[in-house]
């Protein structure tokens, strides 16, 4: 059997109307899984589900802020209560709304950032817990960036967002490892998306980052699926608290 099918499995993903969370929610479609997705925004996540090229049933989605506790208590309830337990969860949803010095933030955007950065993930991973406990396996995945080793200027608060979620999964899965339960999480470099458009839009900025980047090209979010299906499914049943960077070699550059 191929261990990268996912038949059977149920995958919950965050920030899912668009870009890589869309890509892995496609991926994990072609590879067997039943896929729910969410966003803040209905209407995206009606048209993601409606333009996707999937079995019908096997991609549906469920509105939900992740910033808010309360939203998330809500969507894995909903989740539950219609799939059952998780076996992937890929917390995925990211913000940063201001780009700027460290100094010039302020409390409410720095709560903000965590909130939906780093508090979604923590809360969403404990309420999966007990579900993945109880089957004794499950897999997930958090989206991180290459910004947590190498902060840009401007993305400061971002960076530590970023920092701190790794360290998060590392947490978890050396904590969680005993149950069956493996967490992993994956940095991305420049990848196309509407998340990192003012960077590829600008000519000059896109080429002083490509100028950073071996491979010399930014990348795509089908490259970032198809390691998270890698991470989600059982080809990758030894690999838990590890970091996996896909950035076309930008931390090994000078």
């Amino acid at each position: 059997m191929d261990p990268l099918l996912l038949s059977g499995k149920t995958a919950l993903i965050t920030g899912a109307s668009k870009g890589i969370g869309l890509a892995i929610a496609r991926c994990f479609v072609n590879h067997g899984a039943n896929v729910i997705i969410t966003s803040r925004n209905e209407e995206l996540l009606k048209e993601a589900c409606a333009s996707a090229d999937l079995p019908p049933g096997k991609l549906v989605y469920k509105a939900c802020h992740v910033g808010k506790e309360k939203e998330l208590i809500e969507l894995m309830e909903w989740v539950t209560r219609h799939f059952g337990a998780l076996d992937i969860l890929v917390n995925n949803a990211a913000t940063n709304p201001v780009a700027g010095p460290i100094q010039s933030q302020n409390s409410e955007l720095f709560d903000k950032i965590f909130e939906v950065n780093v508090k979604s993930a923590f809360v969403l991973s404990n309420l999966a817990f007990d579900g993945m406990k109880t089957k004794g396996k499950g897999s997930i995945v958090h989206i991180s960036s290459v910004e947590a080793f190498r902060p840009s200027k401007g993305l400061g608060l971002y960076a530590t967002s970023k920092a701190a979620l790794n360290m998060l999964g590392f947490s978890q899965a050396k904590e969680w490892g005993k149950y069956g339960i493996r967490v992993n999480v994956i940095c991305p470099g420049l990848i196309k998306t509407k998340f990192s458009a003012s960077i590829w839009q600008n000519d000059a900025f896109l080429k002083h980052w490509e100028n950073q980047i071996p491979l010399g090209r930014m990348g795509e979010p089908d490259e970032i699926a198809q390691l998270a299906l890698f991470l989600a499914s059982d080809a990758s049943s030894y690999c838990t608290g590890m970091h996996f960077n896909a950035d076309g070699g930008y931390l090994i550059s000078p």
